[in-house]
């Protein structure tokens, strides 16, 4: 209790004072999040696919800062978007799955901006209480759909005028995000929250790309094998989750499964092709922002809002607590604040993001908010300030899809401590630095217990102290996708 309240401390204090800035040094920024898309399928990325293409999010990098170790708290639409907002755990928003709203008196970090006097504007995918598009507060401007929204032709609340707008969804998206840069006529410095719903599956590139990476092979993970090596020691549900709507083994559909699902390669080519589009778009602002002057008084962060296996352990999809689902991308670019083709390698979460815009935008929050997360702004300017040595991690089990049960867990640089709530299974521990894939749970190797022991009782002590252990019960809410088939 008493490190966990140190840590608590330091993240409080580890930003420097604010100096609040004059309206008119204020910089001006771009908020770009896309959805599902996971860390090292960037095209610079010595992980990503030989063929993938993503030239101005390499620019981004080149031009700007990688964060190579950004994390989320929870792997899912929804409460991953809330916590980006409100810099809270899921267990104090209570978006506890992509049905259910924010609760009432929390707030969103454009709010603190738009009191400070910036000009705010949401574009996209809001996705926080599924079956609304109304206007949450914060926003000046606001261009959004229901839920999910659809990959063509969407129909989008812009300001409470609902119509449907032809083409393709991130190119209108982008096309209104662009719009409203052009319209402003007010001095005022700007916040613009361009919300993709690309790379959500079931991927739809744009159709100038359809097909682009059609006669390309597939590099098939290594723990995608159903074999005795990949699953000796993992948890059952792992395996048994292969099977469900969220597994590989789901995917070979006869004409009676009435599953949408392609075989694999299609589905990974798919993927890819449609990361192209959102990366295309992505290019589409900043040639705008370079082309209106507007490159040296922006800040602009890229961010997808939760990663996706594409075959790791037999999955696709995200939910659970390993590598592939939690990491995400994350670059930074400001032209004359922060030093271009920088790798930053500290541990980063969507929690970090409201309170390090904030004080990037030299806007301090009225004193009675409080964030899970911390500012690391100072980080991404190459100062030295102290910063956490883990994260934590924490999904809960949904009525929708049963495969993935509630899971809480601990990440340092070294180890990861997985704790399973409600099944008869085991717990894990894996060493990400002799085995990056997480083929190999450790939690029976006896010389490892005291550093499990000693990650679950940091893991609930921290949680406690935080009210992170009374976990909510909601009732069911939407389609249920429970089928699975049985192995062979």
């Amino acid at each position: 209790m008493i490190r966990s309240l140190l840590m608590f401390l330091f993240l409080l204090l580890a930003a420097p004072c604010l100096r609040m800035l004059p309206a008119a040094e204020r910089p001006n920024i771009v908020f770009l999040l896309s959805d599902d898309h996971r860390h090292d399928f960037l095209g610079f990325h010595p992980q990503a696919p030989d063929f993938l293409e993503t030239p101005h999010l390499d620019q981004l990098a080149k031009e700007g800062v990688h964060l190579r170790n950004a994390f989320v708290s929870t792997s899912l639409c929804s409460p991953s978007r809330a916590s980006i907002l409100t810099g809270l755990y899921m267990h104090h928003h209570q978006v506890v799955d992509n049905q259910r709203p924010v609760r009432e008196g929390v707030s969103f970090f454009p709010q603190h901006l738009q009191q400070a006097g910036y000009e705010t504007a949401f574009v996209g995918k809001w996705h926080m209480g599924h079956d609304s598009d109304e206007r949450r507060p914060g926003f000046d401007y606001w261009a959004s759909f229901k839920g999910q929204g659809v990959y063509f032709n969407p129909t989008i609340n812009v300001n409470g005028d609902r119509r449907e707008i032809p083409g393709y969804n991130a190119d209108v998206l982008t096309d209104l995000a662009i719009e409203w840069l052009k319209q402003r006529q007010s001095d005022q410095p700007f916040l613009l929250y361009l919300s993709f719903k690309a790379v959500h599956y079931p991927f739809q590139p744009a159709p100038r790309h359809r097909g682009r990476y059609a006669d390309k092979k597939i590099p098939y993970p290594e723990t995608m094998a159903n074999t005795e090596r990949n699953y000796r020691t993992q948890p059952r549900w792992v395996k048994a989750r292969r099977y469900s709507i969220h597994g590989v083994d789901h995917m070979q559909t006869t004409p009676f499964d009435n599953d949408p699902v392609p075989d694999f390669d299609d589905f990974y080519r798919s993927y890819c092709e449609t990361v192209h589009s959102l990366d295309e778009n992505v290019g589409r602002v900043m040639a705008h922002l370079r082309e209106q002057g507007l490159a040296e008084k922006t800040i602009v962060f890229y961010m997808g809002d939760n990663g996706f296996h594409l075959g790791e352990h037999g999955f696709y999809d995200k939910r659970d607590a390993y590598e592939t689902s939690i990491r995400v991308p994350l670059l930074a670019w400001a032209p004359g604040r922060l030093a271009p083709g920088t790798t930053l390698e500290a541990m980063v979460q969507n929690i970090d993001i409201a309170p390090t815009l904030l004080q990037a935008a030299g806007v301090e929050p009225p004193a009675a908010t409080r964030f899970d997360g911390a500012s690391f702004w100072p980080l991404l300017q190459g100062k030295k300030i102290a910063w956490r040595d883990h994260l934590l991690y924490e999904y809960h089990w949904e009525w929708n899809f049963p495969a993935t049960p509630t899971l809480l867990a601990i990440r340092t640089e070294r180890y990861k401590y997985v704790y399973h709530y409600g099944v008869w299974d085991s717990d894990a521990l894996f060493d990400l630095q002799t085995d990056p894939i997480e083929r190999h749970n450790l939690i029976d190797v006896p010389a490892l217990a005291p550093i499990a022991e000693k990650l679950r009782q940091q893991l609930f002590a921290e949680l406690a102290e935080s009210r992170g252990l009374d976990l909510p019960l909601r009732p069911p809410l939407g389609e249920r996708l429970d089928q699975r088939k049985l192995p062979d």
